[in-house]
């Protein structure tokens, strides 16, 4: 069944599918045309329903997850909504180990939703007891009949966006996509959608986002993880203090890094010019691609696919708050 189909089963069903919106005024001194792949229509408004799905859809068929399992996992925010959500239509148990850069009401939702969730310092190294990888790790150990996601080194992280967000992407350009543009996380959703565009066209050029205070760039150019690069940054849900083994650097032609300030004001942007109200993460891929506009990378035949990762609603007390804006400095 599919999203025009009509009548559902359960929500599950409309994850996916998501549509590819022309962006107009906010791209118009850009050369090329630029599309944005909306991930807000899933229905916990993010890209990681695609991912959250398809790991607990393959540990049911393995036999690894069984009725009143608990599910664990470290999350920004956005993968906790999406485990959460299933958790609920399937009938698992989801505690969540949560950094304390995710945003109040990301926090609030995800109790709300019955998850139990445990709130780890986000300036910590990742093997730091305190950290939230760490504590999710601990977790899993203590609870019987836990399955840890572990979306950070789980392959099917990867081939869920390989099976679904890359096809998609493809379709829905009839081939003619040139370059995509993906913020880089997890880096399940810009290896997924950049090996299986490479495999139809290997001329396609997958650009990654990364933020100043993360290690994936250049980690990418050296193949070094180097702790002088981490430092402290407001967006959530893009860069890393470690090296995700869910990221296949060998698909990922370049990175661009994008600031904070720049991030937010780009967010606003696109709802001001193009009324798609999206996420801190989908300002960072916007600025991403302006900068890497004005490094040449595109002209004017060029197709380029932007995929936005989550809705506004989740940042409504920072980035869409002038008093938080106003307090980061972002905006006088």
């Amino acid at each position: 069944m599919t999203k025009n189909d009509g009548i559902h089963n359960s929500i599950l069903e409309l994850v996916g599918e998501t549509p590819l919106i022309k962006l107009q005024k906010i791209t118009k001194d850009l050369k090329g045309a630029y599309y944005a792949k909306v991930e807000y229509f899933n229905p916990r408004l993010s890209s990681k329903d695609r991912i959250a799905l398809h790991i607990i859809n393959d540990a049911e068929k393995k036999g690894i997850l069984k009725k009143g399992a608990t599910i664990v996992e470290t999350t920004s925010g956005n993968t906790g909504y999406s485990l959460a959500m299933i958790s609920l239509i399937k009938g698992y148990k989801c505690i969540l180990a949560v950094s304390d850069k995710s945003s109040k009401d990301k926090i609030d939702l995800l109790k709300t939703m019955g998850a139990e969730v445990h709130v780890c310092p986000a300036n910590v190294p990742a093997d730091d007891p305190r950290s939230y990888y760490e504590i999710a790790k601990t977790i899993h150990k203590k609870t019987e009949h836990s399955v840890y996601i572990n979306q950070y080194f789980n392959a099917l992280n990867i081939e869920a966006h390989y099976r679904t967000t890359g096809p998609e992407i493809w379709q829905q350009t009839n081939g003619k996509v040139t370059h995509v543009v993906v913020v880089s996380g997890t880096g399940g959703t810009i290896s997924g959608v950049g090996k299986f565009l490479k495999e139809q066209n290997p001329a396609i050029q997958v650009l990654g986002v990364d933020a100043f205070g993360s290690v994936l760039k250049k980690y990418h150019e050296t193949g070094e993880l180097d702790p002088k690069k981490i430092k402290p940054y407001r967006i959530e849900g893009l860069g890393k203090s470690l090296i995700p083994t869910a990221t296949d650097f060998d698909v990922i032609d370049t990175y661009e890094k994008v600031g904070d300030k720049d991030a937010a004001l780009a967010a606003r942007e696109i709802v001001q010019k193009e009324g798609l109200f999206c996420g801190y993460t989908s300002g960072a891929v916007m600025q991403a691609t302006k900068q890497y506009a004005a490094l040449d990378m595109f002209d004017k035949k060029s197709f380029v696919v932007i995929i936005f990762p989550d809705h506004g609603s989740r940042y409504m007390k920072k980035i869409y708050s002038d008093t938080w804006m106003k307090a980061q400095g972002f905006i006088d």
